[in-house]
């Protein structure tokens, strides 16, 4: 174990790799910091989450043929409200449709057989992204993206139980000392974990005490550190053909044209899927 630990220099693992995510979000003994999280960001009108329940995070369509949707995690509160949370690395073309499809699940999932007066519960997909969508590059003070069904006339919601919070993290750029909020001090922690070697004084306080304490590397078991690092180095492995996809795509556009090079990018946006799914695979 001594001899694996020598290996990375890191103090905390990283929440961007699933193996990450889902240590510090995704076990019943750190259930509390999902919860405290979840409560931070929706800020729900109607009372906080007082207790959440694992589900599946494996949901199969309704019939035979239909496709499966594998979520991070899924949970649902004492109300019956159903709560998606996902982390995305990479860009992935249609993102957003995938996040809107994920959601279907949450909601036919509440069908009643026989008489039933379609009363739903909410829907709340949350969607945290180590990357930012194309077309919000410019709007570089914005991080958080709500969005909810709404009349396009009067901008006035239309549905308010079906919910989907967007964080691009790279947008987030507060440093420690300039953190107001409990929510920015989430987000920091989310971005800047796996860089810290101790937890800063102003985020003394005991649920983000507790993360630090879940993330410590020293404290996996053998099993668990074998399994984070065949996970980290293939996070690794994915931003780096994403970086090297990036690159290519605009060197071959400005050299052979814009489409030649948007085949090139999907091409290699394809590889970085397959990576993905291997990344998955690990932490089934």
């Amino acid at each position: 174990m001594l001899a694996m630990q020598e290996q990375l220099k890191d103090k905390y693992i990283d929440p961007f790799t699933d193996f990450g995510f889902k240590k510090l979000f995704g076990e019943e003994c750190n259930k509390d910091l999902l919860l405290d999280f979840l409560n931070e960001l929706l800020h729900k009108e109607e009372g906080k989450i007082v207790s959440l329940s694992y589900l599946k995070t494996e949901r199969l369509g309704i019939s035979a043929a239909s496709r499966k949707a594998v979520f991070d995690l899924y949970c649902e509160n004492e109300k019956g409200e159903k709560f998606i949370v996902e982390l995305q690395k990479t860009k992935q073309e249609y993102f957003k449709d995938r996040t809107l499809y994920y959601s279907t699940f949450a909601i036919t999932e509440q069908a009643i057989p026989g008489e039933w007066n379609f009363n739903l519960k909410e829907v709340y997909v949350v969607a945290i992204l180590d990357f930012v969508f194309e077309e919000d590059k410019e709007d570089k003070d914005r991080c958080r993206y709500d969005v909810m069904l709404a009349d396009i006339a009067s901008h006035k919601v239309f549905y308010d139980k079906l919910k989907f919070v967007y964080l691009e993290m790279p947008k987030f750029t507060k440093e420690v000392d300039e953190l107001e909020t409990h929510f920015e001090k989430w987000m920091y922690v989310l971005k800047n974990l796996k860089r810290l070697d101790n937890i800063p004084d102003k985020l003394r306080e005991k649920i983000f005490e507790k993360i630090f304490a879940a993330a410590e590397i020293a404290k996996l078991t053998p099993e668990e550190y074998r399994a984070y690092i065949d996970n980290l180095n293939s996070y690794r492995d994915l931003k780096n053909c994403l970086d090297y996809a990036e690159a290519k795509g605009e060197a071959k556009g400005r050299k052979e044209g814009r489409a030649e090079g948007e085949m090139e990018r999907l091409k290699l946006q394809q590889r970085i899927a397959e990576l993905e799914k291997q990344i998955k695979k690990q932490t089934e």
